[in-house]
C-alpha cells in the first residue's frame, strides 16, 4: 500500500520535510515513489508548498495520506483558493 507522508530533512533541531509518496513498509527516509512538495514548520507562518492536483491524483489511485499530510493538504487547498487567479496582473 502506498502512503503520502513526510520525509524529514534538515539538521538537528532545524527540521524541514518533503511530502512524498512511498511504500508503507519503507523507512521514513527510504525509497520514494514521487515527491509532491515540502513543509517547513519553523517559519512563521509555516511554509507549505504542495502540488494539490498531483496529490489528489495519488489519492484517487489509492494512496493513503497520513493525518499530518491531510492537514497540510487542507492548508494548501485554502491557500490555492485564496490566491488570485489570472496572469499575474
Amino acid at each position: 500500500m502506498l502512503r503520502i507522508r513526510l520525509a524529514r530533512l534538515g539538521r538537528r533541531n532545524r527540521p524541514h520535510y518533503r511530502v512524498v509518496v512511498a511504500e508503507r513498509r519503507s523507512g521514513r527516509d527510504g525509497r520514494r515513489v514521487d515527491e509532491l512538495g515540502h513543509y517547513d514548520p519553523l517559519t512563521e507562518p509555516s511554509t507549505v508548498v504542495l502540488d494539490v492536483p498531483r496529490t489528489e491524483e495519488w489519492i484517487r489511485k489509492g494512496a493513503q495520506p497520513t493525518e499530518r499530510v491531510r492537514k497540510l493538504l487542507a492548508i494548501a487547498r485554502e491557500a490555492a483558493a485564496a490566491a488570485p487567479a489570472g496572469n499575474g496582473e
